[in-house]
């Protein structure tokens, strides 16, 4: 394991805890927000952005080329970095609202509660675990 895979890991680990935190914000507001009328429920998108920076980076080397000698010409597409990928909130217009025209089911959000705090546990024991790792391996150095 490199020093980069190390540090991209970590990165990518501390992003996701970031998210979760997004996450929770969100969907605790959802829940805050379960009797306003007209009120449309929110989520984060991230990751299935994330993963298409990453078929874009893992696709370049056998995806086709365009050589280009003028600024004006057609460019060929450029492979996302992951790095730049934002969690986004996303208002939901089109789950069934009630009578009010609110679409919180505060229920299914508080299982959503669960679930993120769930992740961001596991999320923190994986960071634990990579810097885990890098102690063992100095301490064999």
């Amino acid at each position: 394991m490199g020093m980069n895979s190390f540090i991209d890991s970590v990165d990518l680990l501390h992003r996701q805890l970031d998210v979760q935190t997004l996450r929770y914000q969100v969907t605790a507001n959802n829940i805050a927000c379960s009797e306003v009328p007209n009120y449309k429920k929110q989520s984060v998108n991230f990751e299935s952005e994330l993963k298409k920076a990453f078929e874009s980076r893992d696709n370049e080397h056998n995806s086709f080329k365009m050589t280009t000698t003028d600024a004006r010409h057609i460019q060929s597409e450029q492979p996302r970095d992951w790095h730049a990928v934002q969690p986004r909130r996303v208002t939901d217009y089109t789950t069934a609202a009630k009578a009010n025209g609110n679409n919180v089911d505060a229920e299914e959000e508080a299982m959503n509660i669960v679930q993120i705090q769930m992740q961001y546990r596991l999320l923190s024991q994986l960071t634990s675990f990579e810097f885990g790792q890098v102690n063992t391996a100095m301490k064999k150095v």
